[in-house]
């Protein structure tokens, strides 16, 4: 939390937080996640979140937008990633052919992000 808090001040715009919770317990993880959104949608600071607990994005994330080899698959809401697409996200192979997904601008509110390495 005290880069956290380092970071707000600043003032910022947006916050970017690259696996926040990556080495944290459960109970911890969601406790910083929910700081996150919380100061995020108080301050009006747009938060940008990458993780890899797809569990944890679908319960804090207003928008998730998963990458999949380098290439966006899947931009919505947690509440429209079903397990079956979930699971063609990670069952994908790499290849050059496929149709890149395009990004809207970021809004300013808070959004969690997943990464599929």
């Amino acid at each position: 939390m005290t880069v956290i808090a380092r970071a707000l001040a600043q003032q910022p715009r947006l916050m970017l937080a690259d696996e926040p919770v990556a080495s944290l317990d459960p109970a911890t993880s969601r406790r910083v996640l929910s700081q996150l959104k919380h100061i995020g949608l108080e301050d009006g600071i747009t938060t940008v979140v990458s993780l890899h607990q797809v569990d944890l994005a679908r319960e804090f994330a207003d928008r998730i937008i998963a990458i999949a080899h380098g290439r966006v698959v899947y931009d919505g809401s947690p509440n429209e990633l079903s397990d079956a697409l979930l699971q063609d996200i990670y069952d994908q192979a790499p290849t050059s052919g496929r149709e890149e997904i395009p990004v809207p601008p970021l809004p300013s509110f808070t959004q969690l992000a997943i990464n599929e390495e």
